[in-house]
């Protein structure tokens, strides 16, 4: 399967959520991709919706390889084969840590003008991203949402590698994955569009849906 783009994505989506328009749900888009994919579902079924931004934690001497993931309430993930493999000190994970937290404040700020974590308490909580590959972030959020009282998790994405969906079974309550390849290669592999979301689009969504 391949999506024409994230707009695409999300309401192939729609069909495997209206399930839930009669639950007290909340839709937790991952910007910036996140978000477009989230918009169709939230705006077909009115559901209550807000961002979660989860940061990857990186490697020592390359930030580009994560080992982790962080999400705004502290919540984390730590691949154990990847600290162990690369000698990465507690020290340093715990300043990383710091950092991303940091970060994911400045961006929830920005992004929502207030940096509190969604009220998540007693909800179905639906997370939505693009799509997964590693899978640390979404492991965060979460991670997050659990800690925060949620009452039921759902994960939402377009596409995912089959290892990483079938370890996802065992930390929510269900998972909704519409194309599951047998050789998974990027996320973006699976569209025709996957130019970057900006930060102007996230606005104008955020805008629209507020509506």
């Amino acid at each position: 399967m391949i999506f024409v783009d994230r707009n695409d994505a999300g309401k192939k989506l729609c069909e495997n959520l209206e399930k839930f328009k009669k639950e007290d749900v909340i839709v937790l888009a991952v910007p910036r991709g996140g978000l477009e994919v989230a918009y169709d579902p939230i705006k077909s079924f009115n559901f209550e919706w807000d961002l979660i931004i989860p940061r990857k934690i990186g490697a020592p001497h390359n930030k580009e390889i994560a080992i982790g993931a962080v999400s705004a309430d502290g919540s984390y993930f730590l691949d154990d084969h990847y600290v162990n493999m690369l000698g990465v000190s507690q020290a340093y994970i715990e300043l990383e840590i710091s950092e991303q937290i940091k970060e994911i404040h400045r961006r929830m700020r920005e992004y929502r003008g207030s940096d509190t974590f969604p009220k998540v308490e007693g909800k179905t909580v639906i997370i939505i991203d693009d799509g997964i590959a590693t899978g640390f972030t979404i492991l965060a959020a979460l991670k997050a949402v659990k800690k925060q009282g949620a009452s039921k998790t759902v994960l939402a994405v377009p596409v995912g590698p089959k290892d990483m969906i079938e370890k996802f079974k065992k930390f929510v309550d269900e998972i909704i994955c519409l194309h599951i390849p047998d050789e998974f290669y990027a996320v973006g592999a699976y569209y025709m569009n996957f130019e970057q979301v900006t930060d102007e689009e996230v606005f104008r969504m955020m805008n629209e849906l507020r509506r």
